[in-house]
């Protein structure tokens, strides 16, 4: 990526035809167990940031700052910081580009499995926090999280303890952030979902296993408007079990490309677009 890369979007090419890829060496950020764990940039700081569940500090929600040195192809990180001191899950983490900040979504199994949102503030290689929020007061699973350009706000997506899936919008003013109403986009019992942001049609898309429709893979596309969230029509992209799903956007081709394991298929790694 460029010195131009800003929300996931680049003037320059990512690689060069016929040239070897270069790497450099692993560094540990954390030494214990670190599942799940996530990882954006944040462009104003250059820096990523990484979000993780800690196993070697009672699970607690953690956060690290890297910055990479890209003459060498190294990355060296500051000091990991807790935002949740209880058992945490299904960390995610997005870049709010208006705000300049960070988005964590978690479980909070240290207050009955609730969906719960921190928003982080990079300075140097450090991280600090604020206030975490709930937006799901009930046993949620925050899939995922995306960062809506034009609305200026994340939305994430998450399964309720209904087992359905939803989306909802949030809004950072200072180091807080806060919720719209929740909307149901899968009335099914939703898998895993990923979410990507089209900035060539300003709409946030989800793409996940439809467990209430044969695990069938499904994608539906979701328009922010104000603090809240409507969605369209569910569209099956693999009539077979479709897991492990991944989604990015294609800012040349202006197009998502969705990635997943076609179990219908001896469990083969596919792409549609």
């Amino acid at each position: 990526l460029t010195s131009e890369n800003y929300i996931g979007m680049s003037r320059g090419p990512a690689f060069q035809t016929g040239s070897a890829a270069a790497t450099g060496t692993a560094v540990v950020f954390e030494a214990a167990q670190t599942n799940p764990l996530d990882i954006t940039y944040d462009s104003n700081a250059q820096k990523v940031v990484i979000a993780y569940v800690d196993h070697g500090n009672s699970n607690y929600g953690t956060a690290i700052v890297g910055t990479v040195n890209a003459s060498d192809n190294s990355i060296s990180y500051g000091s990991a910081a807790v935002f949740e001191s209880a058992s945490t899950n299904y960390t995610r983490i997005v870049y709010d580009a208006n705000a300049q900040k960070v988005v964590i979504v978690y479980r909070d199994e240290g207050n009955s499995n609730y969906g719960t949102a921190i928003v982080g503030t990079v300075s140097g290689t450090s991280i600090s926090f604020g206030t975490p929020t709930v937006y799901s007061s009930a046993t949620s699973l925050p899939y995922d999280i995306t960062y809506d350009s034009n609305a200026q706000k994340v939305v994430v997506a998450y399964r309720h303890s209904d087992n359905t899936g939803y989306g909802i919008v949030g809004t950072i003013s200072g180091t807080g952030i806060s919720f719209g109403s929740a909307t149901q986009f899968n009335s099914g019992n939703t898998g895993r979902i990923r979410a990507a942001y089209d900035t060539n049609a300003q709409r946030v898309v989800f793409a996940y296993e439809d467990a209430g429709n044969s695990s069938h893979g499904t994608a539906v596309v979701g328009t922010v408007s104000g603090t809240s969230i409507s969605f369209g029509s569910e569209v099956v992209f693999e009539a077979a079990t479709s897991s492990e799903v991944g989604m990015a956007y294609d800012s040349d081709s202006q197009k998502v490309v969705i990635g997943y394991r076609d179990q219908g298929d001896s469990n083969i790694g596919k792409a549609i677009v």
